[in-house]
C-alpha cells in the first residue's frame, strides 16, 4: 500500500499519443470529431530492438473517453501504469496495448457502426489497426492481436472477433453487456418513470440535459444510456433513435427491441459459431454483485463458447466479489493471461 503514489509514476515502457484523422467518422450524425486520439504503449526493451510484438487494443465502457485513463482513485494506480508494471516484471510476453477512443455526444458507440452515431467498428477495425500496424513493429495477423474491455468495452471485445474474425484472434471481457433480458430489460421501467416528467418525449429531456450541468437531475444517468444504445442498436435510417418501449407505458415494442437482442452476445455466438471456434484465447470475468446482472451475462456467454466447440482450455472464466464498479484491478491479470497466449507461434 505505501507504493501506491497518488501521483504520476516513471513507465518503464514509453506511452505515445497520437491523433487520427478519421475519413469514416467525417460527417457522423452526432457532428462528433473526426480527429480521435490514440494512445500506445510499448513495453520495455522495444527501443533499438527489431523484435516483432503482439497487441492488444483497449476500449472502454459506456461514456468513456481516452483521457479518463489518466485518472487516479485513491490507492489505486491507472490502468497505463498496472499494464506497465505488468510488462516491467519480465515475466509476461512484451505486447504493444493500444488505448481506442470511440466517444460520442451520447456518451459512447458500443463500437458498431450505426446510422445514429456513426462508424465506430469501422473506425476500429479499418483505420486504427492499419495505423498501429504501419506505425509500431507489430505482429500484424489476427492471431497475435486481441480486444479487451470492461462493460460496453467488454461488449465491444466480445462482438468484434465475431464480425471480424480476420482482425481479431483473442478477448477479454470484464462484466461486458450480455444477456439483454436481464441487464436492460429493468432500465426500461426506470426511463418511462424518469418520462413522466417530459411528456413521455426523451427528446425533451436530451434538450434539458444540454442545457446544463450534467449528472445534476436523477434521470440523468439512465435516459442517457438509453437514448445512448437506442442511437447505437436501434436508429432509423436518417440518425433518430428509437426506443424498444413505449415511453409512456414501458410496453416493448417487439421489432425494436428485437434488434437490441440481436446484438446481444449470447444470442449472436450460434451465428458466430465459426469465428468463436476460431479464438485463441477468450478472457471473462464478473463480479458476483454486479447491479445489471452481467455475472449471469458472461456466464451464459461461456455456455454459448461451449456449445459452438471453442475448446475449454482457451476459456479463462472467473466470478468475484465484486458490484459492477472499482473492478479495474483484473484488467492487469487479463493482459497478462492474453499475452500469454497470443505470443504464442511468435
Amino acid at each position: 500500500m505505501s507504493g501506491v503514489l497518488p501521483w504520476f509514476v516513471a513507465l518503464a515502457g514509453r506511452l505515445d499519443e497520437h491523433v487520427i484523422d478519421s475519413a469514416l467518422l467525417r460527417d457522423n450524425p452526432l457532428g462528433d470529431p473526426a480527429r480521435r486520439p490514440l494512445w500506445v504503449y510499448v513495453p520495455p526493451g522495444y527501443e533499438g530492438s527489431r523484435q516483432r510484438y503482439p497487441s492488444v487494443y483497449v476500449i472502454q465502457g459506456y461514456t468513456g473517453h481516452l483521457t479518463m485513463w489518466r485518472n487516479r482513485s485513491p490507492y489505486r494506480r491507472p490502468f497505463p501504469e498496472t499494464a506497465d508494471a505488468v510488462f516491467a516484471a519480465g515475466d509476461v510476453p512484451p505486447a504493444i496495448v493500444v488505448f481506442v477512443d470511440a466517444w460520442t455526444a451520447y456518451g459512447g458507440s458500443q463500437f458498431v457502426d450505426s446510422p445514429g452515431t456513426g462508424r465506430y467498428h469501422s473506425y476500429l477495425c479499418e483505420e486504427v489497426v492499419p495505423f498501429v500496424d504501419a506505425q509500431y513493429r507489430t505482429l500484424p495477423d489476427r492471431a497475435h492481436r486481441a480486444i479487451s474491455g470492461k462493460s460496453s468495452g467488454g461488449f465491444g471485445a466480445m462482438i468484434t472477433p465475431m464480425l471480424r474474425p480476420d482482425v481479431f484472434g483473442a478477448l477479454a471481457s470484464h462484466a461486458g453487456d450480455a444477456l439483454y433480458e436481464l441487464c436492460y430489460l429493468a432500465e426500461f421501467g426506470k426511463s418511462v418513470r424518469h418520462l413522466r416528467d417530459y411528456g413521455g418525449d426523451i427528446g425533451a429531456w436530451w434538450d434539458d440535459f444540454r442545457s446544463r450541468t450534467a449528472f445534476t437531475k436523477p434521470a440523468d444517468e439512465d435516459l442517457l444510456m438509453t437514448l445512448g444504445i437506442a442511437a447505437c442498436f436501434s436508429a432509423h435510417e436518417d440518425g433518430t433513435p428509437e426506443l424498444p418501449f413505449d415511453p409512456r407505458t414501458g410496453v416493448l415494442r417487439a421489432e425494436v427491441w428485437q434488434r437490441w437482442l440481436d446484438w446481444d452476445p449470447v444470442r449472436m455466438a450460434p451465428r458466430y459459431a465459426q469465428a468463436l471456434r476460431s479464438l485463441r484465447a477468450v478472457w471473462l470475468d464478473a463480479g458476483t454483485r454486479d447491479e445489471w446482472y452481467l455475472d449471469l451475462g458472461a456466464q451464459a456467454f461461456r455456455d454459448q463458447l461451449h456449445a459452438v466447440g471453442l475448446p475449454d482450455d482457451r476459456v479463462h472464466f472467473e466470478l468475484f466479489d465484486a458490484t459492477h464498479r472499482g473492478i479495474d484491478y483484473r484488467y492487469p491479470l487479463a493482459l497478462a493471461w492474453l499475452c500469454h497466449r497470443i505470443a504464442e507461434g511468435a
